[in-house]
């Protein structure tokens, strides 16, 4: 983005901007976050700019549990419920899995042998596990790039901090790994919808994702929270109940 579109975005003269780039001007804290809302950098990382500039951090990071979350957990929780009787989980910025519907939790169970799916339970460590949800899904060759490269794009605002490098670097070291999976790929754009194949037991359930996150956030949580929900892919699917 040149200084005159940045400067557009964020309604501030191009002349001062140029000063602040150039360090001829100390920006002033306000000036840091409408910069930062610009150009959309995640709420975390604009405290890290705060901080680097000499500023308390302006964002705070509730736990979940915390009465601060409250309307969010409500509303996490309504959306599981209601999307009965097809999975859905709610995962942070590492893709743990923190909350799932009862569909989710009977589907994962059965997949992992009665593991619960909740806890510790990462999506794409199960995904890449030879003792996961790996030999069960029928299509992994064409699910499991597309998931690394959804890791690469969708770490929140595009920043792969040392959890996510980490998290990669891990499953990509597993056996059955391609060369092109490991860096991102930027050329090519995303197919919108992936189905994903269960198959277990005689029971074959396939379905695509979609993932909610929590519109203009002013926690650092909320931010990074996401809702995967799981619609079939078709008939068959539609007609099948985990519960």
């Amino acid at each position: 983005m040149s200084q005159l579109v940045l400067a557009h975005h964020a309604q501030v003269s191009p002349r001062h901007l140029s000063f602040v780039e150039s360090g001829r001007s100390t920006p002033s804290r306000e000036m840091i976050i409408t910069l930062a809302g610009a150009l959309e950098v995640p709420l975390r990382e604009r405290n890290d700019l705060l901080l680097a500039a000499g500023y308390a951090p302006a964002y705070r990071e509730s736990g979940i549990a915390e009465p601060a979350m409250a309307a969010i957990r409500a509303a996490l929780e309504r959306a599981l419920s209601h999307h009965e009787p097809y999975p859905a989980v709610v995962m942070d910025r590492y893709w743990n899995i923190t909350q799932v519907n009862r569909a989710a939790e009977v589907m994962f169970g059965r997949l992992l042998g009665g593991t619960s799916a909740t806890g510790t339970a990462n999506v794409i460590r199960l995904m890449f596990d030879p003792a996961g949800l790996r030999p069960h899904v029928a299509n992994w060759e064409q699910v499991a790039p597309a998931l690394i490269q959804r890791v690469h794009r969708e770490a929140v605002g595009g920043v792969q901090d040392p959890g996510t490098r980490a998290l990669l670097a891990e499953v990509l070291s597993r056996p059955g790994i391609r060369a092109g999976w490991r860096e991102p790929d930027l050329t090519s754009a995303i197919m919108p919808i992936i189905p994903v194949v269960f198959v277990h037991g005689g029971v074959t359930a396939s379905y695509f994702s979609m993932i909610t996150t929590v519109g203009t956030p002013q926690d650092i949580t909320a931010q990074e929270v996401r809702l995967e929900s799981f619609y079939p892919a078709d008939a068959a699917t539609e007609r099948h109940r985990w519960t």
